[in-house]
């Protein structure tokens, strides 16, 4: 019987040794003359268990973790191969306390196929929403996703049915769909494992994305340091392309989409829509003044959807189960799931997917059972290097759009970096504009000269130099930059100041030593 065994091809589970031990594997195999498969996914998340080795078994699918290589024939005396009991033995992958409280729709197939083919794909449920949407008119694909309550996953949630409204309402002309895959926030992850744990999912929802505004060529800006999303990504257009889901006639269909993709280079501020255009375009990395939109003069003077790896790889279920079944999921004005990403100073860091609702307190001590010092938590920054820090007063905050907002916070790209109650704000506060002026592209002047006036103004406040004046001119600075600047960088920049001032004061009024 040729047994199937799992593990990660994920970049993560790669740098705790995935790849020795896959190689360890083969080679224990081999030498005790068994016959099993070894099958590269993607990983399930739960970053504190890899390597985590699954093995397919006629009860299902059983875990064992973290896996190293001196592990591995100890595994094989003990009969992992059958799922038999070992000190690493997790049980059932899918009754994992962690993983089987989640509700998994975007990530429903990561850590469970083979990341690159087609027919592993298909056989969990994948094209089954490009089918479908080949079976709809324009209109229909778009006022599906308008249903479905789905919102920019990326930064600002931008209802994305308006978006696709806006292109497929543009005359008849070339269009793009270009999907922004410039992950660059700290403590995100969720793309990255996306495009190297089931990149079939970002294709096929850029596909009925084109299909849907009359596109016809499609664009992955992916950040250079992600090398092996980029071959999973390159793997599996070129599947999808022989397997006619991709090319000038998709399924027979007589529609036209094509797709390929585009290496940046590492500039934080093309993970800005125009900034991204403009570096697809051949062009230094720039925010553009708007109007006009992107969605009436985008790529190369195109009407062009721009949306983030996260948003376009909801779309598939959505065509595919509905738009009621997706908006059931999730509470008010945020529906369906989020991939969460906890990172930093906590003890089970990884990724949750789980329906709009929960509480900063549940990801927190729930999924992440708290720091990884063991130290009280006292503060997370929510939405990447640019969102506000939320202290330990307001972790019961709802995790959805409008409840983060009405704390002045934003939920972005779902990233959530913890920190002890070791960390000086103050400090934190001083990185945010430090942060800023290395990033800004220098188009406008509020970002370009205001973060390094806020550098300079920190640097005296840590010094204790004219304390109070200066600090009183760091909320006039953030003022002008929240206001007067051209994109999210210059403007989001004050968050993280603002809310460190407001929330631990006492880290910018110590003692100088």
């Amino acid at each position: 019987m040729n047994i199937k065994v799992y593990v990660p091809r994920d970049a993560t589970a790669l740098s705790l040794g995935a790849g020795r031990v896959a190689a360890a594997i083969e080679r224990e195999a081999q030498r005790r003359g068994l016959r099993a498969q070894l099958v590269r996914n993607g990983s399930r998340g739960l970053f504190w268990l890899e390597p985590l080795v699954e093995v397919a078994t006629a009860e299902g699918r059983h875990a064992y973790g973290p896996v190293t290589v001196q592990d591995v024939p100890s595994l094989f005396d003990a009969g992992f191969l059958e799922g038999k009991a070992h000190p690493l033995h997790l049980g059932p992958t899918e009754e994992i306390k962690e993983l089987k409280s989640q509700q998994r729709l975007t990530f429903a197939r990561v850590g469970i196929i083979d990341p690159v083919s087609v027919d592993d794909y298909v056989a969990h449920g994948g094209y089954a929403g490009l089918k479908r949407a080949l079976a709809m008119s324009p209109g229909e694909i778009v006022d599906a996703v308008t249903q479905s309550g789905l919102r920019g996953r990326g930064g600002a949630a931008f209802p994305t049915g308006i978006k696709w409204k806006t292109v497929l309402d543009q005359p008849p002309q070339q269009k793009y769909v270009t999907c922004n895959a410039d992950e660059g926030d700290s403590g995100t992850f969720a793309d990255r494992m996306l495009m190297e744990g089931d990149p079939l999912m970002l294709i096929e929802g850029m596909t009925i994305a084109g299909i849907a505004v009359g596109a016809t060529q499609g664009y992955i800006y992916l950040r250079a340091e992600y090398p092996h999303a980029h071959r999973a990504l390159n793997e599996a257009i070129a599947a999808a392309r022989a397997s006619g889901y991709l090319g000038s006639n998709v399924l027979g269909s007589g529609k036209q989409f094509e797709l390929e993709v585009r290496l940046g280079a590492g500039a934080y501020i093309c993970g800005e829509e125009t900034s991204m255009l403009e570096s697809l375009e051949g062009k230094r990395g720039e925010v553009r003044v708007r109007p006009p939109l992107p969605a009436i003069k985008g790529l190369f003077g195109r009407p062009t959807i721009v949306n983030n790896v996260i948003s376009l790889a909801s779309v598939p279920v959505i065509l595919a189960k509905g738009a009621d079944f997706y908006k059931d999921f999730g509470t008010g004005k945020s529906r369906g799931t989020i991939p969460l990403q906890l990172a930093g100073n906590i003890k089970h860091g990884g990724l949750i997917e789980r329906a709009f609702g929960l509480t900063l307190r549940e990801l927190i001590y729930d999924y992440g059972v708290g720091s990884a010092s063991g130290r009280e938590i006292r503060a997370v920054q929510v939405g990447g290097p640019l969102g506000a820090y939320i202290p330990a007063s307001q972790f019961d905050t709802a995790i959805d759009y409008e409840a983060l907002s009405a704390i002045g916070a934003l939920l972005g790209h779902g990233g959530v970096v913890v920190f002890d109650d070791t960390v000086d704000m103050a400090g934190m506060a001083r990185y945010a504009m430090e942060f800023c002026a290395k990033e800004s592209c220098g188009k406008c002047t509020p970002c370009r000269i205001g973060s390094t006036r806020g550098v300079e103004l920190m640097d005296r406040v840590l010094a204790n130099v004219d304390r109070e004046r200066n600090l009183q001119l760091v909320e006039e600075l953030c003022d002008t930059m929240l206001h007067g600047s051209l994109c999210g960088l210059g403007g989001m920049t004050p968050f993280p100041v603002q809310s460190a001032l407001k929330y631990f004061p006492e880290d910018f009024r110590k003692t100088v030593q």
